[in-house]
């Protein structure tokens, strides 16, 4: 029996193999935050620096998700999987010895190139494993299920490791996983290609990476330089001619890294600002709130850990929720309560303080969790529907792009508006009032959520979408 053979009669293993690339790669996003004040006194890092930390991963993971999935089809699933878990595994181990906070960002970027290999990678592979559509539904409803683990459950992991172990613990702790993966795949994960590999799309490629650096630049560092520096402006300024040269370079090219026509389409377009603005608001709020729980208001590692689970569960909760109401009612429903929940639990923390009551702050922790929780099922329907099936891929990679591009951007902003960013090495006792103007930018993208929600389910909507798989084929044609 070939290899290819042999790992297809094992679906439950591919599943479990690539369910385990993905909870390293999203836990890693997510548990380094609750290891950051620890991190950053043993450093002697400030709050710029923590901002990288996070934003090294998130960035490169961003510029580099439909880089590897087109890779993985052209070079071999199987091959691109194996080598990211060994990159993901090495960047790890670099960061769990950095002597210093430039060494460890120069490790998370290493890091998030192995992990970018990983989770579009992982997902193709699921998709060639179950051929079966009710069998793929299950099998990719596992997946989403182990992203919600992860994500709820980071700071919880962070914590104890932190506390009981050291930070550098959350690092290395993923080198046996990474190692058990390995054997998995070269046992039973066969090789696949796509019949049609996509073209690179060099060009395309370095574009979008510098707009997104340069922004991200200029928001972080823009407080310690000034705002009005050359530096600064310089930032912003590469960023916004990159961004502008972007779309008419992908125009001219037949297979884009990202084609600009599928912006034409307002639930598309709605999706990839529902994405950016969701995982922004996440981002921010465990970023900041890791601060003021730790630094401001005192409490332990594992202690900030417990405090997040309520926000963790209610993303375990809603999610699978939030995939129901969208298979018997579409995604208006979800993707307004998401929003709405959102603003409401933002608005809510505009009200707290350095004594603000435990028990207040858990409701108010829950709110947004269930918010977040139900806003990633219909950012990834509303993004592949009225897609070419050739093309459904290519826009739920792009989604994950602005997932990711979403969690850098929440960060830099955090450290901006609060004015933590370029403020040394220590948080003042204000954070938790410096905070407020933050959760106000929140609650307008829980608003700008509800109306993403009602605007791409509008009339208008479907007509531009109904038009974009008539105009993806025929610019194929061309």
């Amino acid at each position: 029996m070939s290899t290819t053979d042999e790992g297809r009669t094992r679906p439950g293993l591919i599943l479990a193999t690539c369910c385990l690339s993905l909870f390293i790669v999203t836990l890693d996003a997510t548990v380094v935050n609750v290891a950051l004040p620890t991190l950053g006194r043993e450093l002697r890092a400030g709050v710029t620096g923590l901002q990288w930390t996070l934003d090294a991963y998130t960035l490169t993971l961003a510029g580099l998700l439909v880089l590897s999935g087109s890779s993985a089809d052209r070079f071999g699933r199987r091959r691109v999987f194996r080598i990211g878990l060994v990159v993901f595994g090495v960047g790890s181990l670099l960061c769990s010895a950095a002597p210093t906070v430039g060494v460890l960002i120069a490790a998370r970027v290493l890091q998030a190139v192995g992990g970018s290999m990983l989770n579009p990678v992982s997902l193709s592979i699921i998709t060639n494993a179950y051929t079966e559509k009710r069998a793929r539904a299950r099998a990719l409803g596992v997946w989403g299920a182990v992203s919600g683990v992860s994500l709820g459950f980071g700071p919880l992991v962070g914590g104890l490791l932190v506390e009981t172990i050291g930070w550098r613990s959350i690092f290395w702790v993923n080198v046996p996983v990474v190692v058990l993966a390995l054997i998995l795949t070269a046992v039973f994960v066969p090789e696949s290609k796509a019949a049609r590999a996509r073209r690179f799309d060099p060009a395309g490629q370095v574009l979008i990476v510098v707009a997104l650096v340069g922004a991200v630049y200029g928001i972080i560092e823009g407080p310690g330089l000034g705002w009005g520096s050359p530096v600064t402006l310089g930032a912003f300024a590469v960023a916004a001619l990159a961004l502008a040269a972007f779309v008419p370079v992908e125009l001219r090219r037949q297979e884009p890294l990202i084609d600009p026509r599928f912006f034409t389409s307002i639930p598309f377009a709605g999706a990839f600002v529902a994405a950016v603005v969701a995982f922004g608001a996440w981002s921010a709020f465990l970023f900041a709130n890791t601060l003021v729980l730790q630094s401001v208001r005192d409490f332990s590692p594992i202690q900030t850990g417990l405090l997040f689970m309520p926000a963790g569960i209610a993303i375990l909760v809603a999610s699978p929720l939030s995939g129901r109401l969208v298979a018997s009612g579409g995604t208006r429903l979800p993707m307004a309560l998401a929003g709405g929940l959102i603003a409401v639990g933002a608005v809510a923390l505009t009200a707290t303080t350095a004594t603000t009551p435990v028990p207040l702050l858990l409701l108010v922790f829950l709110v947004f969790g269930a918010g977040f929780g139900l806003v990633n099922a219909p950012i990834t329907n509303t993004a592949v529907s009225g897609m070419p099936d050739q093309q459904a891929g290519a826009a739920s990679a792009i989604a994950s792009t602005a997932r990711q591009t979403g969690v850098a951007l929440g960060i830099a902003l955090a450290g901006s508006i609060t004015g933590a960013s370029g403020g040394g090495t220590s948080v003042p006792r204000s954070f938790v009032l410096d905070a407020h103007p933050l959760w106000w930018v929140a609650a307008a993208s829980g608003l700008a959520l509800v109306a993403i929600a009602v605007i791409s389910n509008s009339a208008a909507a479907g007509r531009s979408r109904d038009r974009l798989g008539p105009m993806l084929q025929e610019a194929a044609r061309a």
